[in-house]
């Protein structure tokens, strides 16, 4: 069990930490703005639950391996970026009509949905990056077992992230639900947020390996 004190610095820090609009943030704004709260905030849960597996692999001591192999951690990056790039022609290429959505039209699937946000989560490797910086900083080798505490402060970070971004998705889906009285607007808001997801897959192939 982390100490009280580790545990209240730690969430201190991960609250400042989100609260930043970084790659998650911008992700959940793209999404948001292009598919609407529903699409927001399932994406928002997909990318949090992309979360664990980095959660799991830094409790076990994978996670500081795949952090220094300069090539895991490069590939990760390109397939990751790569795919947001994706989403976001898809949302462009889409945005006419789901600017103007008839009865005929397929919704996107909630599995779709969380399954999309998941890749995004979990081929982010600033994430991991992140977890094996900053979580051992807040262990206390006396307080018991260290696979169990490091599990514990990311759990902690998944939570507060996932209700966090939750936020940052019913602001533009909301602002989306204000713009919808023009059909036109939402079309131009959904080509901004594919421009946005389309920039930020840009921008992680060339940045470094800063976190959230």
């Amino acid at each position: 069990m982390v100490p009280v004190p580790n545990l209240l610095a730690f969430m201190l820090a991960s609250v400042l930490l989100i609260m930043l609009p970084g790659p998650s943030v911008l992700f959940v704004l793209g999404r948001s703005i292009a598919l609407g709260k529903r699409g927001g905030l399932l994406s928002v849960l997909g990318n949090a639950l992309g979360m664990l597996p980095a959660i799991a692999a830094v409790a076990l001591g994978i996670g500081a391996l795949v952090a220094q192999s300069v090539v895991v951690f490069t590939v990760v990056k390109i397939v990751g970026a790569a795919y947001l790039i994706y989403l976001g022609i898809q949302a462009i290429r889409h945005r006419r009509e789901r600017a103007t959505p008839d009865q005929s039209a397929v919704p996107r699937s909630t599995l779709r949905l969380l399954a999309e946000g998941f890749i995004v989560g979990i081929t982010n490797p600033k994430t991991i990056a992140f977890f094996v910086a900053v979580l051992p900083q807040f262990v206390a080798h006396g307080a018991g077992s260290i696979p169990l505490q490091l599990a514990e402060l990311g759990l902690i970070f998944f939570a507060l992230a996932l209700v966090m971004d939750s936020v940052w998705a019913l602001i533009a889906g909301t602002a989306r639900d204000w713009f919808a009285k023009s059909p036109k607007r939402v079309e131009r808001l959904g080509a901004a947020g594919g421009v946005m997801m389309i920039g930020l897959g840009g921008v992680l192939v060339v940045t470094g390996t800063e976190s959230h």
